[in-house]
């Protein structure tokens, strides 16, 4: 294994290896958005829950029934963003490890990044997919006044 470690080689490795850097910035502010979802879902569960415990009517009963299966199933979808994020994240640092290794010491590894760099976008993708859908769930119970159908 050659190691040229002259200043050329270096910055361009680093070079090379930034622009996935821009990505895991979206990421990282992705995290945080869907974090602060996550809180306020489960801060909503504590207080449904608590006046669950304060013993409401049968219909209210019925109702915060409901609504505790809607912020499960919003909460089962932020975890899965997050664990998406997060996924997404390792594999695009793995991509700037492999693409500044194989700079800077000839390291030939030629369908790693490539793999590693689609592998965090689809991440990305998915962990959208279910910001989505968990955005679509809390506007939906957000009925305006109008009756759920």
């Amino acid at each position: 294994m050659n190691f040229p470690l002259d200043t050329d080689t270096v910055s361009h490795g680093i070079q090379l290896a930034v622009a996935p850097v821009f990505l895991l910035t979206a990421v990282s502010g992705m995290i945080g958005v869907v974090a602060s979802r996550l809180a306020r879902i489960i801060d909503r569960a504590r207080l449904v829950e608590e006046r669950m415990k304060k013993g409401p009517s049968v219909d209210e009963h019925a109702a915060d029934q409901i609504e505790l299966g809607e912020l499960r199933t919003r909460g089962l979808l932020a975890n899965g963003s997050i664990g998406l994020l997060t996924l997404c994240a390792f594999l695009i640092g793995a991509t700037i490890v492999v693409l500044f290794l194989g700079e800077t010491i000839e390291l030939k590894m030629l369908r790693l990044p490539m793999i590693t760099f689609l592998a965090g976008v689809v991440c990305f993708m998915l962990a959208l997919a279910c910001f989505m859908a968990e955005t679509m769930i809390a506007t939906r119970l957000l009925n305006f006044g109008k009756h759920r159908r």
